[in-house]
């Protein structure tokens, strides 16, 4: 029988989203910011295109891999390495590590270029916009679905780095990628370390047994922190 202590080693949970429920989501959200006449019409148009010419490809894989060996500032998981030491609790033990991947498919950064190409610009930024507002909502799904299985184990969530904050190196994106086998779902891993499609994103998070809060969050030092809908999202994943 699997004790609390153990972490059950499974594949990569993968899914591909259905596209009414997203747009449904996004397009109850409030425009915020000036001109929100003009960007609400405009935010009306991209989700006609998005609907009309089927642009979203949503889809996640995330797996729950447990450590290789006892947490050290170099941790070891999957046969993989990453150097995060802010994943290190203050209390608890730090047992394993939740990693996922998530896009919204390589067409809607296409039908972008199309339309700056076109000369739409407008169109274009609202489209670009539209499409990181549905990333989110894919990444928020991915992100409740990984909790939903630790807390089914008996496990809490940690810290959420992503390649590039402080505490995560740039280069760990390929190790990131392999462990939540990003394959899957059509993501690959480019030039600069960008990943494609560029509407994706790619996080890790902190699983163990009673994992306390952190004291610190990927949003502290982003000056946009103020009006992003990711700001708090980590602490929301802790407290559940």
């Amino acid at each position: 029988m699997q004790t609390r202590s153990e972490t059950a080693m499974t594949g990569a949970r993968q899914q591909r989203l259905r596209d009414t429920e997203l747009l449904r989501r996004v397009a109850a959200a409030p425009v915020r910011g000036g001109a929100a006449a003009l960007r609400a019409r405009l935010r009306e148009e991209a989700l006609e295109l998005v609907q009309v010419e089927h642009l979203l490809e949503a889809a996640y894989s995330y797996r729950i891999v447990p450590l290789d060996a006892p947490p050290v500032p170099l941790l070891r998981a999957g046969g993989e390495r990453l150097h995060a030491p802010r994943l290190l609790p203050e209390s608890g033990t730090l047992t394993a590590l939740g990693c996922a991947v998530c896009t919204a498919g390589p067409k809607i950064e296409a039908r972008v270029r199309a339309l700056f190409a076109g000369k739409r610009p407008s169109l274009a930024l609202a489209l670009d916009e539209l499409g990181n507002a549905l990333l989110f909502e894919v990444s928020r799904r991915a992100q409740d679905r990984m909790l939903a299985d630790a807390v089914r184990q008996g496990l809490t969530f940690g810290g959420e780095l992503r390649a590039g904050d402080p505490g995560l190196a740039l280069d760990a994106q390929a190790a990131v990628l392999r462990l939540a086998q990003a394959e899957g779902i059509g993501i690959r891993l480019g030039g600069g370390q960008a990943m494609h499609p560029l509407k994706s994103v790619s996080m890790v998070f902190g699983i163990g047994i009673d994992l306390p809060k952190t004291r610190w969050s990927r949003c502290d030092d982003c000056s946009s922190r103020e009006k992003c809908g990711l700001a708090g999202r980590s602490a929301t994943l802790q407290a559940a």
